[in-house]
């Protein structure tokens, strides 16, 4: 476990909602800082857990992404998407100059 324990008081919830723009009232402020302060210690306890040799995992569930196939299956229709343009040149989009 740290020595370095994190804990919030009611002053650092104050500042905290300031930052962030939250209205908290100030009789809630001292009941939000315990709850942050279990939070924080949660946290902490996570910590604690071995997680070496564990691989790295995005689900619980072990699978592998469907992949398709990395081919060309449609194009060839320049005239078609340029079609609902404004203002197209030569098969591409073409937009007004917004930088000098």
């Amino acid at each position: 476990m740290s020595q370095d324990k994190a804990t919030l008081d009611a002053k650092t919830v104050a500042k905290i909602a300031h930052l962030a723009r939250i209205k908290v009232p100030a009789e809630e402020q001292e009941h939000l800082a315990g709850e942050l302060n279990k939070l924080l210690d949660w946290v902490e306890q996570l910590g604690e857990v071995d997680t070496d040799g564990v691989e790295p995992m995005t689900s619980v569930a072990a699978q592998t992404l469907r992949r398709r196939a990395d081919v060309v299956t449609d194009g060839g229709y320049p005239d078609k998407v340029v079609s609902n343009a404004t203002d197209a040149a030569e098969h591409f989009f073409s937009v007004p100059k917004v930088v000098e």
